[in-house]
């Protein structure tokens, strides 16, 4: 028997949805929808719904608006089912059914993470410590303290000791094979780089060595390097070292195929800041190519930097990429609605409504609050005065008639500059939220958005 599912709605979505389902047909589930008498589908609360719902009937599951406030705990205990939320533009729902009305599963991944602190020499311990936390926080494994060259790092033993001490698995990267004989006798976890002539270190210590070419883009000699440590009888991981653009990127990309093809169960690092730092690109789509060659690669771990200000993200990107790549893997499919973490600076479906569709809207509102939305035309702002379209929201002005209220002018500026830039970029917009960057997105609490979204539907409700 198939699934049967009710759909709660508000006035306005009302023939929307209905024309979205519809479209979906046939739909491996049986559906009934619901208007629950709210014009605006975020004045739902699970309160609300209760006391308008008051059973379900057959309905196997309940799917409310995405932007439906409050706990749906009550919900579910009220009708015994499952109570979900839906996408935020019930447009998206054939992508939200494409996957049985589940999120993707992007809690795996089989790349780690090395996050360098390249400066690291010049920080004290406790700045050092703090840049640890930031970077875990984004999605390190391990934590990379970087020598430089020339630059005495007196207290590297207790920058080892301190970040173990809190729990970090820790390497340390370094031309020095002083430093690297301290950092493995003082704990690090991993020592970056040894080659054929410095294997001996790895006989001292316990930390893993990353095993390099000893001249750049030497296959031989890293050969030589692995047998090396195969005779000890140790764990190590290889690095056939990703050349910059343009010096060398594409045969680097081969030296690290040929490597796999080789050695197919060694343990592979690939350093990819000599792309990220090195390339004025958004390093989103940078670190997505990068890791679908690492999927396939079958790389298991990476050295990210985050220097540069175009790549303050890099690390959190390297996350979002690891994960959206093993699922696309694992279930042989495109790396497509997985995760919207690495589209910054576009959307795939920017604009899900039409102008005639937004007109039928309009036409429907009887009150004096403003509703914003987005087409391919331009914006459109509209209450029961009438719909109002440009692309220059100063030309929109004139029509909204809100000079002698300040806060409601001040707060219609900033949603139409939030449309506009939606509109010349090809982004999502949905009115009284944040516009979407990807990971890089500044993300408020989630206590705020929901204080910001009540307040902005309360003053909308107050208006005469």
């Amino acid at each position: 028997m198939s699934e049967s599912i009710l759909f709660l709605t508000g006035k306005l979505a009302e023939k929307s949805l209905h024309q979205v389902l519809a479209s979906m047909q046939p739909a491996p589930f049986k559906y009934r929808i619901t208007q629950i008498g709210v014009s605006v589908a975020a004045l739902m609360t699970p309160e609300l719904i209760a006391r308008r719902v008051p059973e379900v009937g057959d309905a196997s599951r309940v799917i409310v608006p995405g932007l439906c406030c409050g706990d749906l705990t009550m919900l579910e205990d009220k009708y015994g089912v499952p109570v979900a939320r839906g996408p935020v533009d019930l447009k998206d729902l054939p992508q939200y059914f494409g996957r049985g009305g589940k999120a993707p599963d992007l809690s795996k991944y089989d790349v780690n993470i090395f996050a360098e602190i390249v400066d690291a020499p010049q920080l004290s311990v406790e700045e050092i410590l703090v840049r640890a936390q930031h970077f875990q926080s984004q999605g390190a494994n391990v934590i990379d303290l970087g020598c430089l060259p020339n630059t005495p790092f007196p207290h590297l033993a207790d920058a080892i000791k301190t970040l173990k001490a809190a729990g970090f698995k820790v390497s340390v990267d370094s031309l020095s094979a002083d430093d690297l004989l301290l950092a493995g006798k003082s704990g690090a976890d991993y020592l970056l780089s040894l080659t054929e002539h410095t294997l001996w270190i790895a006989e001292q210590v316990n930390a893993v060595p990353v095993l390099i070419p000893e001249k750049s883009g030497s296959l031989p000699s890293l050969y030589r390097a692995i047998e090396g440590m195969r005779k000890l009888g140790k764990p190590f991981i290889a690095d056939a070292i990703l050349d910059p653009i343009p010096f060398g990127f594409t045969e680097s990309i081969v030296r690290y195929h040929k490597l796999r093809k080789r050695y197919p169960d060694i343990q592979i690092m690939m350093g990819v800041g000599n792309i990220t730092e090195l390339t004025d690109a958004d390093t989103t789509g940078i670190n997505a190519i990068l890791f679908g060659i690492i999927s396939e690669l079958n790389i298991n771990a990476v050295l990210a930097t985050s220097v540069s200000p175009h790549a303050i993200n890099a690390v959190a990107e390297a996350d979002v990429a690891r994960r959206m790549m093993f699922a696309a893997r694992e279930e042989n499919r495109l790396p497509r609605d997985y995760t919207a973490g690495l589209l910054g600076m576009h959307d795939r479906r920017p604009f899900t409504y039409t102008l005639d569709e937004i007109a039928e809207f309009a036409a429907q509102i009887k009150d004096p609050s403003f509703r914003i939305q987005v087409s391919k035309e331009g914006m459109h702002i509209y209450n029961r005065d009438g719909l109002f379209s440009d692309i220059d929201p100063f030309k929109l002005y004139p029509n909204l008639k809100v000079e002698d209220d300040a806060s409601h002018a001040f707060y219609l500026g900033v949603e139409l500059a939030r449309a506009q830039i939606a509109w010349q970029l090809k982004k999502r917009y949905t009115q009284d939220e944040e516009l979407a960057w990807g990971v890089n997105t500044y993300e408020s609490s989630q206590e705020g958005k929901t204080a910001h979204r009540e307040a902005s539907m309360k003053e909308k409700k107050q208006k005469p």
